[in-house]
C-alpha cells in the first residue's frame, strides 16, 4: 500500500508545477490559495473522517480514501482540456474542485492506515515497520520520478491520470487483500443513531487529547509545521524556475526535477537506512533530540533556498531539507503512535492532523500574499522562521524528559 501511494505521489507532483505554472498558468498566490483550499477542506473533514475509522472500519475508510484520490487527480489531469471559451467554469475553478476532492479522500485515508497497522501489530513491531516502510515508499519514488518525467515531456497533464489511474487500482488491490483482524467496531447501544454514536467516538478522541499534555504540544508542533511547509512545498519549484534559473544546457526542466527528485530520494533511503540501525525509538529524549535538530537543519536549509545566490546553493538546499524530512516522518509516526490508546487512535491522529491543515490553511495565504506582495524569496524566508517554535518546543520536551 505504501509502495503504490508513493508512486502515484511520486508520478503527479514531481512535474506538477511545469503543468500549473505553462499550462494552466497560475500565479504565486494562486498556488498558495489552492493548497489553502485543500487544507481547509482536510481541517473540515478529517474530524468525520477519523470518527468513522474508529467507530465502522478502518479499512473500509482507506479504500473509499483511495477512490476518491483517484477521482480528484484524473479530474485534475482533465482540466487543460477544459480551457476553452464555451466551458462554464475557469480552469482555476476546476482546480479548486479537484483541490477539495482531494482534501477529502487523504482524510479517509489520513490516520486510518497508521491506525490499522498498529492495531495488526505489537506496538514493538510498528518502529522498525514504520523505517522500512519509507524505503519502500522513497524506492517507489525513484520509479514514481521517471515515470513522471517522460509522461510530462509527452503532456504536462499526463502525470496526473496515470497517478489517479494507480490510486484506482490500489482501491481495487485492497478490496481483494486488505484484513482488518484488529480493529474491534465499538458496540452500538440499542436506539443510538450514527450521528450520536460517531459524537461519542469524537468525545472521547477530545479527552484524550485534554489529558495527555505531550499530545497537545505534539498538536502545537504539528500547527507550525504545517504553517512553514505550505509555502516551501507549493512555492520551492516556481523560485528556482522563476528566480534562481536553471544553468544553460539543453535539458528540459521535467528531466531537472526528475533529477532532483531522484537524488533527494536516494539521498533520504541512505540516510533512513543508517538512523533505522542507529535510533532506538523506544527511548523518547534521545527521539525528542534527534527531532530538534533535524528541525533545525529544515529551517536552516529553507533560509539558505530564499538566500540562495545560484543554482548550486539552491539545490544543496533542496536535497539536504529532502534528506532531514525522510528521517524525521517515521520517528515522529512511531513517536505520535507509541501515545494513542488503540480505541481513540485513529480519531486522534486525525485531530492532529486537523491542526497541521490548520496551520497550513492560516500560514499559507500569509507566506503566498508575501510572495505576490514582495518576492518569492520573502515567501521562503517567511516559511523558515515559521519553524522557531516548532525548535522551542521540541527544546522543551528535551529538557523536560
Amino acid at each position: 500500500m505504501v509502495f503504490m501511494m508513493s508512486l502515484a505521489g511520486s508520478i503527479i507532483f514531481t512535474t506538477y508545477s511545469i503543468y500549473y505554472v505553462t499550462k494552466l498558468g497560475l500565479s504565486p498566490f494562486q498556488l498558495v490559495l489552492a493548497g489553502t483550499v485543500l487544507e481547509i477542506t482536510v481541517l473540515v473533514s478529517e474530524g468525520i473522517t477519523g470518527v468513522v475509522a474508529d467507530t465502522y472500519s478502518r479499512k473500509l475508510s482507506v479504500i473509499i480514501g483511495m477512490f476518491v484520490l483517484g477521482s480528484a487527480f484524473v479530474l485534475e489531469g482533465c482540466i487543460v482540456w477544459m480551457m476553452h471559451p464555451a466551458s462554464m467554469l475557469p480552469a482555476f475553478a476546476w482546480l479548486i474542485m479537484s483541490q477539495m476532492l482531494y482534501g477529502i479522500g487523504w482524510t479517509f485515508v489520513s490516520g486510518a492506515d497508521t491506525a490499522w497497522i498498529v492495531d495488526e501489530l505489537d506496538e514493538e513491531q510498528t518502529g522498525g515497520l514504520f523505517m522500512r516502510s519509507k524505503i519502500f515508499a522513497l524506492t517507489a519514488s525513484l520509479l514514481g520520478i521517471v515515470v513522471s518525467v517522460g509522461l510530462s515531456l509527452l503532456a504536462p497533464n499526463m502525470p496526473f491520470l496515470a497517478g489517479g489511474a494507480v490510486y484506482f487500482i490500489l482501491g481495487l488491490v485492497l478490496i481483494r487483500y486488505m484484513k482488518e483482524t484488529g480493529f474491534i467496531r465499538r458496540e452500538r447501544e440499542p436506539h443510538t443513531s450514527p450521528i450520536r454514536e460517531l459524537g461519542k467516538t469524537w468525545v472521547s478522541g477530545v479527552s484524550v487529547l485534554r489529558h495527555h499534555p505531550l499530545l497537545l504540544l505534539l498538536t502545537v508542533v504539528t500547527l507550525f509545521n504545517g504553517a512553514a511547509s505550505e509555502g516551501y512545498d507549493r512555492l520551492w519549484q516556481i523560485h528556482l524556475i522563476d528566480e534562481i534559473g536553471f544553468p544553460e544546457a539543453s535539458v528540459s526542466m521535467a528531466v531537472w526535477f526528475g533529477l532532483i527528485s531522484a537524488a533527494a530520494t536516494i539521498l533520504g533511503m541512505l540516510a533512513v537506512r543508517f538512523a533505522g540501525k542507529r535510533m532506538d525509538l523506544l527511548l523518547e529524549r534521545k527521539v525528542s533530540a534527534t527531532l530538534f535538530i533535524l528541525t533545525c537543519i529544515r529551517m536552516g536549509c529553507i533560509l539558505l533556498l530564499a538566500l540562495a545566490p545560484n543554482f548550486t546553493a539552491a539545490i544543496f538546499a533542496v536535497l539536504l531539507l529532502g534528506v532531514a524530512g525522510s528521517v524525521s516522518d517515521p520517528i515522529y509516526t512511531t513517536w505520535l503512535n507509541s501515545k494513542l490508546p488503540s480505541r481513540n487512535r485513529a480519531t486522534v491522529l486525525s485531530m492532529i492532523s486537523q491542526s497541521d491543515a490548520l496551520g497550513q490553511s492560516a500560514g499559507g495565504p500569509v507566506v503566498g500574499y508575501i510572495g505576490s506582495r514582495f518576492s518569492i524569496r520573502a515567501s521562503l524566508l517567511a516559511a523558515g522562521f515559521l519553524l522557531l517554535p516548532v525548535m522551542a518546543l521540541f527544546g522543551k520536551v528535551m529538557r523536560k524528559r
